[in-house]
């Protein structure tokens, strides 16, 4: 069917009817407007009396669309800056409304809180990505970051608030690591937002000094220490004797020995596969100590833990309780070793963390042993599972022995120069 044209008052405008559709008490029109421009003759349609006008929003109307004309004749003849073709306006219209409605949209991500973002978007994708550090980003939020800027948006976060947060955790006689994971967590979570387009600044941590780290643990067991301690733990718990002779053994963190699976474990070969570990996946040999305590142990199925948790099952013909394993999990870290190491006076009078002996002073033990006995950084590093020489260095440092050597070393060089003073009469400052 044609459209049928029908003139208006107004020069260059005209419509046509909608068959059907009704705009107040008559028919929908549409609206177009004609014009001369370079010489050729112009149509463009304006739109439906039933549409609104984008700039004012109210309906189009004949008249409407003759001060539209009008001003596209005005800039086609350089009278008025501006669009000369109905085209080009809608163009422009379309270009503002679109960053108009960025900025909006951006607006309304920049008032989405720290909190609304950690839980419902940051946190589930660290669960999927990092499920093992997910745990420890959502304990360090619900301490610390939930109650100093959960309720803040992205944009009114500022390194002010990050300082005192510092503070906060500082007073709590927190470690300078818990602070430093704390802001870590929080740099990216701004970074996570930053590239789904939530947020467009910088992280407000970028300018807030870290504090300065010295987490090293200093203290190590001798060979007597941990035979001594090894003894204890077995007189108390098999379990808890087993994983610590392994962490000694064979320098394993705690973790890494409670996510053994026996498809880890291969005797005939001496080694044990570390999947997952905190510097990556790698191969670990066992002493023959380590060999005998794995043989010892009764194999389950391929998945099942090396070190099963523990479950209590009550039973109807016993009224006392029985200690059963759930192969299926793995197991949470035990006081047994904490207890003993109280009752062998390991760190009585002992303060300071660093020196304090915990289930990690075995792995500790494990490095500063074997750096002893080889004086082989590397060794250290690979044994470790350390993914630079520079975690390696501390046992170089830790090591007694090279230091007393280093002594007696300087003895002899100071008694050389007095022998020599002594001779020549020469005045020598070795203070």
């Amino acid at each position: 069917m044609v459209n049928k044209w029908i003139s208006t008052k107004f020069k260059g405008v005209r419509y046509y009817e909608h068959p059907t559709r009704k705009h107040g008490i008559g028919k929908d029109k549409y609206l177009a407007i004609r014009y001369q421009r370079d010489g050729k003759r112009v149509e463009e349609g304006i739109g439906w009396t039933s549409e609104l006008d984008p700039k004012d929003k109210k309906n189009w109307t004949p008249e409407k669309a003759a001060l539209v004309l009008a001003e596209l004749k005005e800039a086609g003849r350089g009278l008025k800056q501006g669009p000369s073709r109905l085209s080009e306006r809608r163009d422009i219209d379309d270009k503002r409304k679109a960053t108009a409605q960025a900025e909006v949209e951006q607006q309304e991500k920049e008032a989405i809180t720290f909190t609304d973002f950690f839980e419902k978007t940051y946190l589930p994708q660290v669960k999927l990505d990092r499920p093992k550090s997910a745990r420890a980003d959502e304990g360090l939020y619900n301490s610390w970051l939930k109650s100093a800027i959960g309720p803040l948006p992205f944009s009114q976060i500022s390194p002010f608030h990050i300082e005192k947060l510092k503070k906060t955790i500082a007073n709590a006689k927190r470690s300078p690591r818990t602070i430093e994971y704390a802001l870590a967590i929080v740099r990216q979570v701004f970074n996570y937002a930053r590239r789904v387009g939530v947020y467009s600044g910088a992280s407000p941590t970028a300018m807030v000094k870290q504090p300065k780290i010295d987490n090293a643990r200093m203290r190590y067991l001798t060979p007597g220490e941990a035979d001594k301690l090894l003894k204890a733990l077995a007189a108390i718990s098999v379990t808890v004797h087993d994983m610590a002779l392994l962490s000694l053994h064979c320098g394993l963190r705690y973790g890494e020995i409670a996510s053994l699976q026996w498809q880890d474990v291969n005797l005939g070969q001496n080694a044990l596969a570390i999947r997952d570990a905190k510097a990556g996946s790698r191969t670990t040999f066992l002493t023959d100590a380590a060999r005998q305590m794995l043989s010892s142990r009764t194999a389950g199925k391929p998945e099942d833990y090396v070190f099963p948790a523990r479950k209590k099952v009550l039973h109807d013909e016993e009224i006392g309780e029985s200690i059963k394993q759930d192969t299926s999990r793995k197991p949470i870290m035990s006081q047994t070793f904490f207890r003993v190491v109280k009752d062998l006076g390991l760190n009585t009078g002992i303060t300071d963390r660093k020196l304090k002996v915990t289930f990690h002073t075995l792995r500790h033990s494990h490095g500063t042993l074997l750096y002893e006995a080889t004086h082989d950084l590397y060794l250290v590093q690979k044994s470790l599972g350390h993914k630079t020489a520079t975690m390696a260095q501390r046992y170089a440092k830790m090591t007694e022995g090279r230091l007393r050597d280093a002594a007696k070393v300087m003895n002899q060089a100071l008694q050389v120069k007095v022998a020599e003073q002594d001779q020549s009469g020469d005045v020598a400052n070795i203070a």
